[in-house]
C-alpha cells in the first residue's frame, strides 16, 4: 500500500479514536447527571416527606387545640346556663314567697275589713240616731233663729240665693273675660270684614271737615309731652273730653275727631290752652279741660244772644237763649242748625209780612222751631217733641207752640204762622246744597249709640268715638264694680247689635275709676 492509503488509515484509526473517546466522555457525564438527578430527587422526596410529616403534626396539633377550645367553650357555656338556671331558680322561690307572703297579707286584710265592717256597721247606727238627734236641734235651733235673727227660712233661702246669685254673677264675669282674652289672642287669625271697614272709613272722609280740628303745635316734640309717659295724658284728655285725638305724621299738628262738635270745640280750646301753658299733666289737663268748658258754655250764651238779636225778637227766657246758642254747634244733614233757624226765621218773617201777619210771632216760631235739636242727644224722643216741651217749660205763646209742633206734620197745622214755619223750613233745607244726606245719617248713627250705651244703670257718661267704630263708657264706680263692668260692657255689645246696623265692629271700651279727696284743714 502507498503512503496516502496509511494516512488515511492513520487519519480514521485518529477519527475513530477521538470519537471512541467523546463516546467514553459523553457516557461518563450522562452517568454524572444521572446521579445528580438521582440525588436531587432524593433529596426532594425527603422533603417532601419532611413537608407532609410537618403538615400532619401541625394538623394534629390543631386538631388537639381545636377540641381543647370546644371543651372550654362547652365548659363555659355550661357553666353559664348552670348560674342562669340557678337565679331563675332563686327568681322563683323569691316570687313564691313573696306570694305567699301576698296571701297572708290578704287573709289579714280580709280579717281586718270584716272587723271594720262590724265597726261601720255599729257607726252608721249611732250617726243615725245622731243624725235624727241633729235633725231634732235643728229644727229647735232654726226656731231660736228666726226668733232672733226676724228672718223666717223663706226669707234667709232668699238671702242666701241672693248671695249665689252674686258669686254666680262673678264667676261668669271671669269667664267672659277668659273668653274675650282668648278672643283677643286668636283676633289676628280671624279675617277682617275689609269692604265694611273701607265703607266706613269713606263715610269718615265724606263728613272729615264737620266732625275733625286741627290744632297747631309750637313744634313736634309737644306730641310726646301731649302723649305722656305710657299714654296717660292722652288717655286724660280724651276720657275727659269724649273726644279722639289723632296724632300721626302730621308735622306740627294734631287732629281732634268727634262727632259732638260741643265736645271737640271743648277739647281744641283745652288743648291749646295746655300747649301755651306748657304743664301737661293729668291734674293740670282736668282743670283746663273744665275751663275750656266754661268757656264754651260762654260762648254758647253769647252765641245765642246774636241769634235773638239778629232775628229781631225780644223776651226770650234766658235758658232758651243757651239752647239756641248750642245749635251753634249742632248740624242737620250737614247744615248748621243755628244758621238754619236764624234762615227759617227771616224767610217766615218775609212771609208774614207778605201776607199781613205779625212778622215777630212768625220770626219767633221759625228761630225756635228746631230748639228740641239742642237736646235731642240728652233726651230720649224725637227733637219735635222736645221742642215742644221745652217751650211749654218757658212760657211760649201757644202760636209758637203748635208752630213747633207742627213744622214736620207731625200734628196738622191749624194756623196760618205754623203753615208758614213749615213752608220756610222746607224752602231753607231744599236749596241746593243746603244739606247732606250722608253726614246727618252719619250722626244719627253715632247719637243713636251713645243713647243706647247711656241707657244702662250705672253709667256716668259716654262717647262715641273713632268714627263710631269705638264707644267709651265711663261707670259709676260706687254701683259697678269690677265683675259687673264685664257683664255690663257684654250686655251694652248685645243691645248694640240687637237694635243698631253698622258696618265693621264697634267697641265697647269700659272705664272705672275711683277717686277719694280729702281737705286738710
Amino acid at each position: 500500500m502507498g503512503p496516502d492509503v496509511n494516512l488515511l488509515v492513520a487519519v480514521i484509526i485518529a477519527i475513530a479514536a477521538a470519537a471512541a473517546s467523546g463516546a467514553a466522555l459523553f457516557f461518563v457525564g450522562v452517568n454524572h447527571r444521572k446521579k445528580i438527578a438521582e440525588a436531587a430527587i432524593g433529596s426532594a422526596e425527603q422533603e417532601a416527606e419532611k413537608i407532609v410529616t410537618e403538615a400532619k403534626a401541625q394538623a394534629e396539633r390543631r386538631k388537639k387545640e381545636a377540641v381543647l377550645e370546644g371543651k372550654d367553650e362547652i365548659l363555659k357555656l355550661k357553666n353559664e346556663s348552670d348560674r342562669e338556671l340557678n337565679e331563675r331558680r332563686k327568681e322563683v322561690q323569691r316570687q313564691e314567697r313573696r306570694i305567699l307572703q301576698k296571701e297572708e297579707n290578704l287573709d289579714k286584710k280580709m280579717e281586718n275589713l270584716e272587723h271594720k265592717e262590724n265597726q261601720v256597721d255599729q257607726k252608721n247606727k249611732k250617726a243615725e240616731a245622731t243624725l235624727a238627734e241633729a235633725e231634732r236641734i235643728k229644727n229647735s235651733q232654726l226656731e231660736i233663729l228666726e226668733k232672733l235673727s226676724g228672718f223666717t227660712s223663706e226669707q234667709a233661702k232668699a238671702y242666701l240665693l241672693e248671695t249665689l246669685e252674686n258669686d254666680r254673677a262673678h264667676e261668669k264675669a271671669v269667664k267672659i273675660m277668659e273668653f274675650e282674652q282668648q278672643t283677643k289672642e286668636d283676633s289676628d287669625k280671624i279675617a277682617r270684614e275689609i269692604i265694611s271697614l273701607a265703607i266706613q272709613r269713606c263715610a269718615a272722609d265724606h263728613v272729615s271737615e264737620a266732625v275733625i280740628s286741627v290744632v297747631p303745635l309750637p313744634n313736634d316734640e309737644m306730641k310726646g309731652r301731649i302723649i305722656g309717659r305710657e299714654g296717660r295724658n292722652i288717655r286724660a284728655i280724651e276720657t275727659l273730653t269724649g273726644v279722639d285725638l289723632i296724632i300721626d305724621d302730621t308735622p306740627e299738628a294734631i287732629t281732634l275727631s268727634s262727632f259732638e262738635p260741643v265736645r271737640r270745640e271743648v277739647a281744641r280750646l283745652a288743648l291749646e290752652k295746655l300747649i301755651s301753658d306748657g304743664r301737661i299733666h293729668p291734674t293740670r289737663i282736668e282743670e283746663t279741660v273744665e275751663k275750656a268748658r266754661k268757656e264754651v258754655e260762654a260762648t254758647i250764651k253769647s252765641e245765642g244772644e246774636r241769634a235773638v238779636i239778629s232775628a229781631g225778637v225780644n223776651g226770650i227766657n234766658h235758658e232758651l237763649i243757651k239752647l239756641l246758642g248750642r245749635l251753634r254747634y249742632r248740624t242737620s244733614y250737614g247744615q248748621n242748625v243755628l244758621d238754619h233757624s236764624l234762615e227759617v226765621s227771616y224767610i217766615a218773617g218775609m212771609m208774614a209780612s207778605e201776607l199781613g201777619l205779625d212778622p215777630t210771632v212768625a220770626r219767633r216760631a221759625g228761630l225756635l222751631h228746631d230748639i228740641g235739636k239742642s237736646l235731642d242727644h240728652e233726651i230720649e224722643g224725637s227733637h219735635v217733641d222736645i221742642g215742644v216741651d221745652v217751650a211749654k217749660k218757658y212760657k211760649e205763646s201757644e202760636a209758637v207752640i203748635h208752630a213747633i209742633a207742627a213744622h214736620h206734620g207731625d200734628v196738622e197745622a191749624k194756623t196760618v204762622i205754623a203753615c208758614i214755619v213749615q213752608a220756610a223750613d222746607a224752602i231753607s233745607a231744599a236749596r241746593p246744597g243746603a244739606r247732606k244726606e250722608k253726614l246727618e245719617s252719619y250722626i244719627k248713627r253715632l247719637e243713636k249709640l251713645e243713647e243706647i250705651t247711656a241707657s244702662f244703670e250705672g253709667v256716668e257718661r259716654c262717647y262715641a268715638v273713632q268714627a263710631g267704630r269705638e264707644v267709651r263708657v265711663l261707670v259709676k264706680p260706687e254701683v259697678i264694680d269690677d265683675d259687673k263692668m264685664t257683664l255690663l260692657a257684654r250686655e251694652i255689645c248685645q243691645k248694640i247689635e240687637d237694635e243698631m246696623s253698622y258696618p265693621g265692629q264697634i267697641k265697647v271700651n269700659m272705664i272705672r275709676e275711683s277717686r277719694a279727696v280729702d281737705y286738710a284743714k
